[in-house]
């Protein structure tokens, strides 16, 4: 067929595309007066576009611009100081977490056979228990509150006799909450691959955590990393849950800043706009990453081409030489 028609829907016509042009016209003028009278119109009215208030912020001849910026500059270096920490040791501790909660599976199905069986009850009993531990464990990191969790290691820790910085208590609040869900995101994905998979790696001999650390886990980061990605932008937002431990992270250095200038508005729409700048670096990393894995799965689905003979190759360099 020369031409191509989708089984969905009909290609509009002419006077389809006119109407919803005519539409798409209408509801944005619609928008943009809604902006004006119900958003610019009151703030404007109020003063809130005055250079008194955004002077501190946008006009470098201001008394202030400096000052404001510095601690600005200091609160977003804590707030990425805390978010990388948090992420890195969530990646690794979700990871391992991920591979103990399929290995222990693994086991709690085996039979042991080969063993005494007082001894093969016992190593499936305690199978059951870990992994019973473990998912006890996830169920109620998951399920509290980040908050939460980051107040009771600040308070908990110095009860033991444990004093960190309030850059780690941050931190390992972070990676308590983040690192569970990471681990269920790789679970999940492993645990939804083809079964064949691991019942070939069994054929060729390779042990169960052989078979999740060469096959499974590989996989499961590459079909479920926008799942990951969207967790790590949720780490770096959470930072700003630091202020319950006097964190001086953005958000808390921005309530230091208002409190002396008094004009919140601005000042929120300037951390807003460095938090939507991050995370837009992280989604278009993530898109950078997939866009590699997928051109790698398909660079190695290509077959190689087979090298000349030797026969032909010497005939063409004696035909070269003539």
């Amino acid at each position: 067929m020369s031409q191509q028609t989708s089984v969905l829907y009909d290609v509009p016509g002419p006077r389809q595309r006119r109407i919803t042009l005519i539409s798409s016209l209408v509801a944005g003028v619609v928008l943009l007066l809604g902006v004006y009278f119900l958003i610019y119109q009151p703030l404007d009215d109020k003063g809130q576009f005055s250079m008194e208030l955004w002077g501190p912020l946008v006009d470098p001849s201001n008394e202030n611009f400096s000052l404001v910026w510095d601690r600005i500059g200091l609160g977003f270096k804590n707030t990425l100081t805390a978010a990388a920490l948090a992420i890195v040791a969530s990646l690794v501790v979700g990871t391992l977490l991920a591979v103990l909660r399929i290995q222990l599976k693994s086991l709690a199905r085996r039979r042991f056979t080969g063993l005494a069986t007082p001894l093969a009850y016992l190593l499936r009993g305690l199978s059951l228990l870990l992994s019973a531990v473990t998912r006890v464990c996830v169920e109620v990191f998951r399920g509290l509150p980040v908050v939460i969790t980051i107040f009771f290691v600040a308070r908990g820790f110095p009860e033991f006799g444990i004093s960190f910085d309030t850059l780690w208590y941050l931190t390992i609040g972070l990676t308590i909450y983040n690192s569970v869900v990471i681990a269920e995101i790789l679970r999940s994905g492993m645990e939804g691959l083809p079964g064949g998979q691991a019942e070939a790696a069994r054929a060729i001999g390779l042990s169960p955590l052989q078979t999740t650390r060469m096959i499974l886990l590989p996989q499961s980061f590459r079909i479920m990393l926008p799942a990951l990605i969207s967790q790590l932008v949720v780490v770096l937002k959470d930072t700003s849950l630091g202020f319950i431990i006097s964190y001086e992270e953005t958000l808390n250095i921005g309530k230091q800043i208002i409190g002396v200038l008094g004009n919140p508005i601005q000042v929120y729409v300037v951390i807003a706009v460095l938090f939507i700048a991050v995370n837009y670096s992280l989604s278009k990393l993530a898109q950078y990453i997939q866009r590699r894995l997928s051109r790698g799965r398909k660079t190695a689905g290509t077959p190689a081409q087979n090298p000349p003979p030797a026969a032909l190759t010497a005939q063409a360099e004696g035909a070269g030489s003539n």
